[in-house]
């Protein structure tokens, strides 16, 4: 029997972990939140995954010193006072592609801490699922204004691939970039459900370098606006178009 802990297990990317990991008979899941970090910090597990790492990029730029807090000096909590066989760090293509922000130079100083030994770090590109309540997807389908330009492209994957790829990649080692094998701009998404969107900003992309094969495509998105938007227009039909 393996044991995984996953800090952050009750976040959005660290629930969906867990449950892809609990469907293993061979593995014992152990969630770590805030309720409960200090009892489990204690103990010692094969597997220690960081599912915990703030994603709110706005809120990064606006708060740089918490930011920090909550990603680099935790990840370093967890490195230099958790005891483990293996370390996972879920990250972002953010550390690759925005290190021109904060939100991103904070998660590459994260992966740099570690980024040794068979340690594996799994950069996650743009997600969704129908728990989805925040984010550029959320935007379009409420008409807000974005703030980056319509023509980045977003390699939108269901969570729970994401999920699925990491309990079933226990093994790898090094930084593997995690989403769809390819990419749409935010225009085709918003156009696509007719959405009426004001996009201000620079160009943003977020795609996956060296897609590998069973990556899914970013264009099953489209089920996935279609079906909230459906839902969003049942519970209140003056908010969409």
């Amino acid at each position: 029997m393996i044991s995984v802990a996953v800090i952050g297990a009750s976040g959005y990317v660290g629930s969906a972990v867990s449950a892809a990991l609990a469907c293993s008979p061979s593995r014992a899941v152990i969630s770590v939140t805030r309720a409960n970090y200090a009892e489990m910090r204690d103990r010692s597990y094969d597997v220690l995954i960081n599912a915990a790492m703030p994603a709110a990029r706005f809120w990064a730029k606006n708060n740089p010193d918490k930011d920090f807090v909550e990603t680099v000096q935790k990840t370093a909590d967890l490195i230099y006072g958790w005891r483990y066989g293996k370390f996972i760090q879920i990250s972002t293509v953010s550390a690759r592609c925005q290190l021109d922000t904060v939100y991103g130079r904070h998660k590459a100083a994260a992966e740099k801490i570690c980024g040794f030994g068979d340690n594996l770090i799994v950069r996650l590109g743009p997600m969704y699922n129908k728990g989805l309540n925040k984010g550029v997807l959320i935007d379009i389908l409420h008409c807000r204004k974005v703030f980056v330009d319509a023509e980045s492209k977003y390699c939108f994957a269901p969570l729970e691939f994401a999920a699925s790829w990491i309990s079933d990649n226990l093994g790898r080692s090094g930084i593997v970039e995690v989403g769809a094998r390819t990419a749409i701009s935010l225009r085709e998404a918003a156009d696509h459900i007719g959405a009426d969107v004001e996009f201000v900003g620079a160009v943003d992309n977020q795609e996956i370098e060296h897609p590998e094969p069973g990556f899914p495509d970013a264009r099953e998105v489209f089920g996935f606006l279609n079906e909230m938007k459906t839902r969003y227009r049942q519970e209140n039909p003056a908010a969409l178009p």
